[in-house]
């Protein structure tokens, strides 16, 4: 049994969605609002099975109880639990190609656009909403032109060849937020050419935050 501790806006949490979706893994979720009552990641509760206080948070049953947080963490634990379907290529070279945009896009763009950076800036530092999304565009624009050139080495091909794996799990949840807040993607054709391939797949469908229980 695994049990995914969630919330449907979040990005990390998304992309492990899309993951175990992949893998074709059955697992339940327990919704932890990022924003009500204070934040229900900051409970005692949480915060016993987590102390990082964030979300995404995987509990295997099926291994003792073992606890993963870190969606990072989560996809490179489900690619050596379970191997088949790989998400990750078999070629050395190539593995670590996914795994530098993948960790580029959880590592280096997303943290700062996510919710805690973004609710900091406005509450502690009392930044406009106009001077929060310029800030949000700053970082993705930097973050997404990076991953346009990486997407080169792929040659129009998903990172897999014919199918999605590791580095689209990450991708598309950043898309999702990009969109959400309005900004111009035009400028980045490979990112939008594997979207637009993955997107319809009903393993990225399922994943989609507004299908997920706890949407509000």
């Amino acid at each position: 049994m695994l049990t995914l501790y969630s919330y449907w806006r979040s990005s990390a949490a998304y992309r492990v969605r899309i993951a175990l979706n992949l893998k074709g893994l059955t697992y339940q979720q327990e919704p932890v609002h990022l924003v009500r009552d204070g934040g229900q990641q900051h409970s005692a509760e949480y915060r016993a099975l987590n102390p990082q206080e964030l979300v995404p948070l995987l509990v295997d049953e099926g291994n003792a109880g073992v606890r993963i947080a870190q969606s990072i963490a989560i996809l490179e634990y489900l690619e050596e639990s379970f191997p088949v379907p790989a998400l990750l290529p078999a070629d050395p070279a190539q593995r670590a190609q996914v795994r530098a945009l993948a960790l580029h896009i959880a590592c280096d763009l997303h943290p700062l656009n996510n919710l805690r950076v973004l609710q900091y800036l406005s509450a502690e530092l009392g930044v406009s909403d106009a001077a929060k999304d310029a800030w949000y565009r700053h970082w993705l624009h930097a973050g997404l032109a990076a991953v346009e050139q990486g997407l080169e080495v792929f040659a129009g091909r998903l990172s897999l060849g014919d199918r999605p794996g590791y580095l689209e799990a990450c991708l598309i949840p950043q898309l999702y937020n990009a969109r959400r807040f309005n900004c111009d993607l035009a400028g980045y054709p490979r990112i939008l050419a594997m979207a637009a391939r993955c997107e319809p797949l009903e393993a990225f469908r399922q994943a989609v935050p507004e299908v997920q229980p706890d949407a509000a």
